[in-house]
């Protein structure tokens, strides 16, 4: 089955339209002051409105106050929410009363024991995200170009909905997806020339690796078979 890949970072027609043609099926606005991909809610808007309709549009926020995501919303008018922060599984309950939105729940892992985080939160978040725990020191939660081990989430229900994050790109995502046979990943640094510049470059090396592993994995199963 072919994953779902969502770009994330955007912040140029450019790259959002190179990331549509080539088949993203997300796209990522991140509000988060700190981040080098940060973005005004009205540009956002505007972005999104080149492609809507033809892929999900994401609101990515760290621990977001109310004010901060009424504007998002209205401004962006985005298909999910993803709360990368400290976000409590009340939380999300409120904001998917308040907007009606699905919503993204992201969790940085590093160990096995990381993924028993998620309990509270099954059935209330729509998706998960996986990502790498930051280096020491960083002001992000994600976007920090590194990865984790991603064989412990073979240990996941097969029915966990997530989308594998952190440290992906052209020269990795084959292995990622054949290690996990995740459903759906996300890339944001991997498809850079520098923090917060996509490449289209990158862009399009990235989803012919994708293909690539597809075709891989495909013909694998007819081997099988």
């Amino acid at each position: 089955m072919k994953p779902d890949v969502k770009i994330c970072g955007l912040k140029s027609e450019e790259a959002v339209d190179r990331a549509v043609a080539r088949g993203a099926t997300h796209i990522g606005f991140i509000f988060f002051p700190k981040s080098p991909r940060n973005i005004e809610p009205a540009a956002a808007g505007e972005l999104a409105d080149r492609v809507r309709g033809h892929a999900k549009i994401v609101a990515v926020t760290v621990d977001a106050d109310t004010d901060d995501l009424d504007e998002i919303v209205d401004q962006v008018k985005p298909d999910y929410l993803q709360l990368h922060g400290n976000e409590s599984p009340e939380r999300l309950l409120t904001l998917k009363a308040l907007y009606g939105l699905p919503i993204i729940k992201a969790f940085s892992v590093r160990e096995a024991s990381d993924l028993e985080r998620i309990e509270p939160y099954i059935g209330i978040a729509d998706r998960f995200l996986f990502d790498a725990k930051p280096p020491k020191g960083s002001d992000l939660p994600g976007g920090n170009g590194v990865s984790f081990d991603w064989t412990i989430l073979q240990s996941l229900d097969a029915d966990v909905n997530y989308m594998l994050s952190g440290g992906l790109n052209a020269e990795n995502v084959g292995e990622a997806l054949a290690l996990t046979r995740a459903r759906a990943i996300d890339v944001s640094s991997g498809v850079e020339s520098a923090p917060g510049i996509k490449d289209v470059g990158l862009i399009d090396a990235f989803f012919d690796a994708v293909e690539k592993a597809g075709a891989s994995n495909r013909s694998q199963r007819s081997d099988e078979t």
